[in-house]
């Protein structure tokens, strides 16, 4: 659950702490007050994109900080052991999630004070909250997040990942069998092509860095007399002189060896100048035979130019690098391979692939006896639940379309998927009489605002310990109907936490914590503010819920009689 949420400098807020507790958490306050803010917000701690422009004016950071509690589990402590971040043992894992802003762009974020990517964020945010805003009717009029709803109700997640993974491996199959037959289809030429490329790369026969080493003896070649002149320079400096420094540092040497005799601490440095003298003998017989080595050749420099011209050319053709040639060169050969052994090769891939079909039609099958056996319960299960908003008349089905198996045996079928062969969608009725049609085609605003209440809550029904967050549920609905979403709002707060962002009365009255948003101009600067209410303040704000600014006594009367019936 959700324990504290400190939120500074975003959009209009200053800064502000909000301590949420177990059960129904309601947010409320006039429109625009600011409550998506805060909702945005939490987002922004499960994983979701935030930008730098919700920076309040005037200020260069920004941050947004959740401590939750959360039950263990292994697939948690591995996300952790993945991403390298260091969690406690226990039954239970306290998390600190800090979101940090900069003006700049340069946005950071923290788990447990250590730095994490996006991507670990996004991983454990599944964890953390569940956030259902104002415009996921949208998303549950198509009917391709059906089967995402009705998996998470089943708990196909496994299977699921399985299923993915088998899938990925019959169209890499397949995708090789397809690319054989394009090759195939123009054998002889692509024979031509391919020989005259694996020809042409082997006869001038390029080695890893050779035009490196090339271009160094070019340079030296170019250079002879130039090279000439330092390297009997260096000698002479070096040896073949009577000041030469080995000369000089023989001298030194003795003169050093004798101050030994009446010092002893000069005695250490006999070994490191007998290494130094060593060294520059060494240092000059290398360069005295570097000179004598040293001979033009315009011979060698002409057949220097002209291998460096052919190894050009090849990069020009196959790529900027030798490197690039010799993958170029190995790819051509490997299908030149394939070409030439294309009928043994299609038979092979045909085996793998009728295994990888057969494991493939194995888990998918599981999959979709699981979905049909869930699919049946879930519909008892959203049916009765629908009967709690106000819609006890409502039908409901999932239908579930999937292909037979002469179609299964099509190996060009496009309905397997990496999510299984199935095609769910959800049919609705409100009213007697009216067969169930396709969700997206009979269920109004406020219908579809409370079934996508059902919905969600039933498919999550396991997950009591993850926060359930409902930004503007109610819209759409008032009266009976707001107050039969409410109760039913307040029935899920009693396994798990939820917070609700809500402009009905009806729902605001069953709150176990009530806080209230504000906007208000300070000089020349608006800002919001949050405060939790106390019982006589939630009279107040539920009775301006009722008539709007204009709180008159009877209003008052009823909002304490809301309150006292939701005790």
């Amino acid at each position: 659950m959700l324990s504290l949420l400190k939120i500074k400098n975003i959009a209009l807020i200053d800064e502000l702490q909000l301590e949420f507790s177990h059960g129904l958490n309601l947010l409320t306050g006039e429109t625009g007050s600011g409550k998506s803010i805060i909702v945005d917000s939490l987002g922004a701690l499960t994983g979701e994109r935030i930008s730098s422009d919700l920076i309040k004016e005037g200020e260069k950071t920004a941050q947004i900080e959740g401590l939750f509690n959360l039950p263990s589990s292994a697939n948690l402590h591995e996300i952790f052991e993945s991403g390298g971040v260091e969690i406690e043992n226990g039954e239970a894992i306290d998390l600190i999630v800090r979101r940090e802003l900069a003006a700049s762009g340069r946005n950071r974020i923290f788990v447990n004070n250590q730095l994490v990517t996006g991507n670990f964020l996004r991983r454990i945010g599944a964890y953390l909250v569940d956030i259902h805003g104002q415009g996921e009717q949208a998303t549950l009029f198509n009917s391709s997040n059906h089967l995402e709803i009705l998996d998470e109700y089943a708990n196909l997640g496994n299977l699921r990942t399985n299923v993915a993974e088998k899938y990925r491996e019959l169209a890499k199959t397949q995708k090789e069998i397809e690319n054989l037959r394009e090759d195939e289809a123009q054998k002889l030429q692509l024979l031509d092509v391919l020989q005259f490329q694996v020809d042409e790369i082997k006869k001038i026969n390029p080695q890893t860095g050779e035009d490196d080493a090339l271009n160094e003896e070019k340079r030296r070649l170019n250079n002879v007399e130039k090279l000439s002149a330092l390297s009997d320079e260096s000698y002479l400096l070096l040896y073949d002189n009577e000041e030469s420094t080995v000369a000089t540092l023989e001298k030194a040497a003795r003169r050093i060896a004798e101050l030994a005799e009446y010092e002893s601490s000069f005695k250490e440095y006999d070994e490191g100048l007998k290494t130094a003298q060593a060294v520059l003998e060494d240092l000059a017989m290398s360069v005295r035979d570097f000179r004598n080595r040293l001979e033009f050749s315009p011979e060698r420099l002409e057949e220097i130019e002209n291998r460096l011209a052919e190894i050009s050319r090849l990069k020009r053709k196959y790529g900027g690098a030798i490197e690039t040639i010799l993958v170029h060169l190995a790819e051509s050969e490997a299908r030149l391979k394939n070409i030439e052994t294309f009928e043994e090769r299609r038979e092979e891939l045909k085996k793998i692939l009728a295994k990888q079909r057969e494991d493939y039609l194995k888990i998918a099958s599981e999959i979709h006896d699981k979905r049909t056996k869930a699919a049946r319960k879930f519909e008892k299960e959203v049916e009765a639940n629908l009967k709690a908003v106000a819609l006890e008349k409502a039908r409901f089905e999932v239908r579930i379309d999937a292909p037979n198996a002469v179609d299964l045996s099509n190996e060009n079928n496009k309905k397997l998927t990496a999510k299984g062969y199935d095609q769910i969608e959800f049919y609705f009725s409100a009213n007697v009489g009216e067969s169930p049609k396709p969700l997206a085609k009979v269920a109004s605003g406020g219908e579809a605002s409370r079934l996508m209440l059902i919905l969600k809550t039933t498919a999550k029904s396991a997950d009591a310990e993850k926060s359930v967050v409902f930004d503007e549920i109610d819209v759409g609905i008032g009266g009976r109907v707001a107050e039969a979403v409410g109760l039913k709002l307040k029935q899920l707060a009693k396994t798990q936490q939820v917070l609700c962002v809500t402009h009905q009365p009806q729902v605001a009255s069953l709150a176990d914590q009530h806080f209230l948003v504000e906007k208000e101009t300070v000089g020349k600067r608006t800002k919001v503010s949050v405060r939790q209410l106390k019982a006589d303040e939630k009279t107040e704000e539920i009775a301006r819920m009722l008539t709007g600014a204009q709180i008159t006594e009877t209003a008052r009367q009823h909002a304490r009689e809301m309150l006292s019936a939701a005790k």
